[in-house]
């Protein structure tokens, strides 16, 4: 078997069997891999009856074959496009400049408001 796929390897399989922790895709006859809830897509995965039925047909990645038991571990992520996060769009400021940025107005209109709440409050 292991002379048959690689690592890295793109192939066709067969959904045979859905778990709670992933699903089972027959490459061939006598080859069967295991594609990890991790490794279904990118983001979180609930249930994996969600983007997957035991018969569907999908193209995965060989990620890993274990030589000494012969497993082989797959995924359909690795052959999708990355989602861009909205956080690596925008330069992230640091704590200090946010809080610079807040500080003259954040500061001023606390002093302009605490005779105000002193003298509602009447203990001038």
């Amino acid at each position: 078997m292991s002379n048959k796929y690689k690592v890295g390897d793109i192939v066709s399989g067969k959904v045979t069997g859905i778990q709670p922790y992933g699903a089972f895709v027959a490459l061939d006859a006598n080859t069967q891999g295991l594609v990890h809830i991790s490794e279904i897509t990118y983001g979180f995965v609930k249930s994996i009856t969600d983007h997957l039925t035991v018969g569907d047909i999908v193209r995965v990645k060989i990620l890993d074959i274990a030589d000494n038991d012969e497993k082989i571990s797959l995924s359909l992520r690795a052959l999708q496009a990355k989602p861009i996060k909205r956080k690596e769009q925008l330069p992230r400021k640091s704590l200090q400049d946010r809080v610079d940025e807040k500080d003259s107005v954040g500061f001023n209109s606390l002093k302009e408001k605490l005779g105000e709440w002193i003298e509602e409050s009447g203990l001038n």
